[in-house]
C-alpha cells in the first residue's frame, strides 16, 4: 500500500519552518531598516525630498526634455514609494507577530525568500498569483 505524497514535514505539523541548529540567524528588522534607508536615499537622489514632491530649480529653463525627465523621475519615485510602503507594512507585521506568514494561505514563508525579499507578503506558491 503506497502512502500519500505530502509536502515537507514542517508544512503539515506547524505553520513555522524549523530552523536548523547550524543556520545563521537572520535579523529581518535590520534587513527591512536597511532597505528603507536605501529607498529613502534613492528618493532623495531623484530630487524627491521629505516634502514628497520633486525638488528642482525654478529658474531652470523648462523644455520638453526637462518635462520628460520629470515625468520619468515621477514614475520611478512612485515605484520607490510603493516599495517603501511595503517595507513599512513588513515592519508593522514584524512588530505584531505576523511577519513571515503568507497573506493568502497562512503558511510560513521560507527564510531564504524572506532574506532575498524581506518585505514580501506571499509564499513562493502565491507570489505570482496576486
Amino acid at each position: 500500500m503506497s502512502r500519500p505524497i505530502r509536502g515537507p514535514a514542517w508544512s503539515r505539523s506547524s505553520r513555522i519552518a524549523p530552523v536548523p541548529p547550524d543556520a545563521p540567524t537572520i535579523d529581518y528588522r535590520q534587513l527591512l531598516e536597511s532597505e528603507r534607508r536605501q529607498l529613502q536615499s534613492e528618493l532623495s537622489e531623484l530630487g524627491f525630498g521629505e516634502s514628497g514632491g520633486l525638488d528642482y530649480d525654478p529658474n531652470f529653463a523648462d523644455s520638453s526634455q526637462v518635462t520628460a525627465e520629470r515625468g520619468e523621475a515621477g514614475v520611478l519615485a512612485g515605484q520607490l514609494r510603493e516599495t517603501l510602503d511595503e517595507v513599512a507594512l513588513a515592519i508593522t507585521r514584524l512588530e505584531n507577530g505576523t511577519y513571515g506568514t503568507c497573506e493568502v494561505c497562512g503558511v510560513a514563508i521560507a527564510p531564504a525568500r524572506l532574506e532575498a525579499m524581506p518585505a514580501t507578503r506571499f509564499c513562493i506558491n502565491h507570489a505570482n498569483r496576486t
